[in-house]
């Protein structure tokens, strides 16, 4: 249980904000490529404040307060040339750097100009998405993660959540949900509704363990059926501070990305590297197959017939914003605990004024592998199609080609799938 201040003290996102401030120690994904090859202008809310983010015509990008400093009016609306965005209004012309380069309606000979400069923050392409950092000077590094520079076939599920981020990253580290939501609840589902549901989620947790890393919190498990020399436990998998986690197995990568829009909306993200083992080219592709994964239902339901959509249930009804006094934690809820004392600890570094010592660096890197179970489950072919079947990938566009890349690669293996283990309503038979 949390005092109310102490939650507000966890939650809250915007500038001034404990949180908040923490939070600006970071770079997050804002955009996909595609959107501001579409149009080089780009509305972006993070962490309670709005931008523009434009691309340049060299390719590279910016981002910049919304509202001109000289009369309010929306950046959204400018101009992009080759040394930085016009408003639209009046002609204002400001550099990547926020920095006033002309205007165009005062005399010739003014300084005036000078003394005015808009709030800019640093953007930066990466896995098909473009990045933004709103925080202080000096700028810390873009970590690039495996699962982002890796060659394989990319595809983003994504979808704008009505609830605060920290109540899903609490899910991050909380295993024992994963065979009661995913399992037992799956399972009841299914007899109701006469579906087999995925009997992988379905094993009892035996162990459960969190380990601080540079990165975060590594998460790890033995279920029953299996020893501490399986991939969940001798591996596992990490939350990746502080907005992250990456899970994996049977040829798929997987970052799942939840960006502070405001208080009580989340931009979740389900990103997704398919690069299964035998398999070494792949359809061609001039950015990631994006869309929105469906939570609702017309009659505005939950959707709670597959794996995501049953998180997202637990995560929005909890409210808006999570009351954390009403709440009862147990000894199964250690993974929370430590994912609470690690956001505390952080924040008195910054309310120091040090940098941040999980999830954060200012040292280059090409790329950065991250610890991640390969046979999750004891993952194979069935495990690769059910995860395409049963998860958010069901919404794809690319769910044919994402099939067919698996069995190839299975079929190169010498491996071939059952026709029983996966099957729910229709959607794998």
């Amino acid at each position: 249980m949390l005092s109310k201040e102490q939650n507000e003290r966890l939650t809250r996102v915007g500038p001034g904000t404990p949180m908040g401030e923490l939070l600006r120690r970071y770079w997050y994904p804002v955009a996909f490529t595609r959107e501001l090859a579409d149009w080089p202008i780009h509305p972006v809310r993070l962490l309670g404040e709005d931008f523009a983010l434009w691309r340049t015509p060299q390719g590279g990008y910016g981002i910049i307060q919304e509202t001109c400093p000289h009369r309010a009016a929306s950046l959204l609306y400018g101009v992009v040339e080759a040394d930085g965005i016009r408003c639209g209004y009046h002609g204002w012309k400001f550099d990547q750097g926020g920095n006033c380069l002309e205007q165009p309606a005062e005399p010739d000979k003014s300084a005036f100009r000078r003394h005015v400069k808009a709030f800019a923050g640093r953007a930066q392409e990466l896995g098909g998405m473009v990045w933004a950092y709103i925080g202080p000077d000096p700028v810390p590094e873009l970590p690039r993660f495996d699962v982002f520079v890796d060659p394989g076939f990319i595809d983003v599920g994504h979808s704008k959540l009505p609830c605060n981020w920290l109540q899903i990253m609490e899910n991050s580290v909380d295993p024992h949900h994963v065979e009661w939501l995913h399992g037992r609840y799956f399972e009841f589902l299914g007899n109701q509704q006469g579906f087999l549901a995925p009997k992988s989620f379905q094993k009892k947790h035996l162990k459960v363990g969190f380990d601080a890393m540079e990165w975060g919190i590594l998460k790890r498990r033995v279920l029953e059926g299996h020893t501490e020399e399986d991939d969940d436990w001798a591996v596992g998998h990490p939350l990746v501070f502080p907005y992250s986690m990456r899970v994996g197995g049977a040829g798929i990568d997987q970052m799942q990305i939840r960006v502070p829009i405001d208080d009580t909306t989340t931009w979740a993200m389900f990103y997704s590297n398919h690069h299964p083992e035998g398999l070494d080219v792949y359809p061609e592709q001039v950015y990631p197959v994006d869309y929105e994964y469906q939570w609702l239902d017309e009659k505005g339901r939950h959707i709670v017939d597959y794996i995501e959509g049953q998180d997202v249930m637990a995560w929005v009804s909890q409210g808006p914003i999570t009351d954390r006094t009403a709440e009862h934690i147990g000894k199964s809820d250690i993974g929370v605990i430590m994912l609470r004392r690690m956001f505390k600890a952080q924040i008195a570094r910054v309310e120091a004024g040090e940098d941040p010592t999980v999830g954060f660096t200012r040292t280059p890197q090409e790329r950065i592998e991250l610890p991640c179970e390969k046979k999750k489950f004891g993952a194979g072919i069935d495990f690769a199609l059910a995860w395409l079947d049963m998860g958010s990938t069901r919404y794809s566009p690319a769910l044919d080609t994402l099939r067919k890349i698996h069995l190839e690669a299975a079929r190169l293996r010498g491996e071939t799938p059952s026709s029983t283990e996966y099957s729910v309503r229709g959607w794998g038979n």
